[in-house]
């Protein structure tokens, strides 16, 4: 079993996602690539916020494509933590009731463009936490010309959000949070690909040591960058954190190519990870956490 816990899609191709004419997948598109690279079922995340988002991709959306496809797509419902009423007392438990009912296993991706603890960021964590649907979320290096949940270096903002919101799982990704999985990093290098060594004392490798509530997915170039830019680290690394890591891709284009499930089929057969670890990352972790009953 294979499970992609981060994709994208549209119900009907639109806007494209830049000037070159790229467009987001269709689900048809979504299934080819799943069947090519060996993956059985894949989660959809809505796309809901402005920032990074020239289609939106609404949950209505996503919940038709999934009733369609039941047997491979499994969904997610996005929420803007500014949704409502703009404030920090917004009731998001209506929503997030009626889409946990509805079928929906988790929220996100989050992409709005707020510090970790801005009132209104805590407000809909609160919410989530009640509701008890774990989170997918985007770190942002800045506000302003950026998307995602905006941290400083060595991730303070989320380290408050953990221990704060101990029963919410938080699941986290993109290129401020795989560059953190070394300890020398730098303002510089955080919003990109770092390369080289992984050096120790990385807020990434402490965060999930430190908080049972963190979980990573290791999609996009950013996660893959992570797992491989040391070529000792990033298996020892996957090893280490089996019970802590989602295999994920963030496949939104039909020209993307991740090697995200070779690369963990190829550590279990050259002995780098063990048949346990292999499956907790393939499948068994988001699975649990999510509560998919597979």
């Amino acid at each position: 079993m294979m499970i992609d816990s981060h994709l994208h899609t549209v119900r009907r191709a639109g806007l494209p996602r830049d000037e070159a004419g790229d467009n987001y997948c269709s689900p048809g598109q979504l299934i080819e690539i799943m069947d090519r690279t060996g993956v059985d079922k894949g989660i959809l995340l809505p796309g809901v916020s402005p920032e990074c988002r020239n289609q939106y991709s609404s949950t209505e959306d996503i919940l038709d494509i999934c009733a369609d496809s039941p047997d491979r797509f499994i969904p997610f419902c996005n929420i803007d933590a500014r949704a409502g009423s703009n404030s920090a007392s917004t009731n998001h438990s209506r929503q997030l009731t009626y889409y946990k009912d509805a079928g929906c296993k988790g929220v996100g991706e989050l992409t709005f463009n707020l510090p970790f603890t801005h009132p209104m960021v805590l407000n809909f964590f609160e919410h989530c936490q009640a509701c008890r649907m774990p989170v997918v979320f985007h770190v942002g290096p800045k506000l302003g010309d950026c998307y995602g949940l905006v941290d400083q270096l060595h991730l303070p903002g989320l380290e408050h959000c953990l221990a704060r919101f101990a029963d919410l799982t938080f699941i986290g990704h993109s290129q401020p949070f795989w560059a953190e999985i070394s300890g020398d990093v730098t303002d510089a290098q955080r919003a990109g690909y770092p390369t080289g060594p992984v050096a120790p004392g990385g807020a990434v490798v402490r965060l999930l040591r430190d908080y049972p509530n963190l979980y990573a997915d290791i999609s996009a170039s950013s996660g893959y960058n992570a797992l491989t830019r040391d070529g000792r680290f990033g298996p020892q690394f996957a090893a280490a954190f089996h019970d802590r890591l989602l295999m994920a891709t963030d496949t939104c284009s039909p020209g993307n190519n991740f090697q995200h499930a070779a690369l963990l089929r190829a550590w279990k057969d050259q002995g780098k990870l063990t048949a346990e670890a292999f499956e907790n990352i393939a499948w068994r972790n988001a699975n649990r956490i999510l509560d998919l009953g597979l």
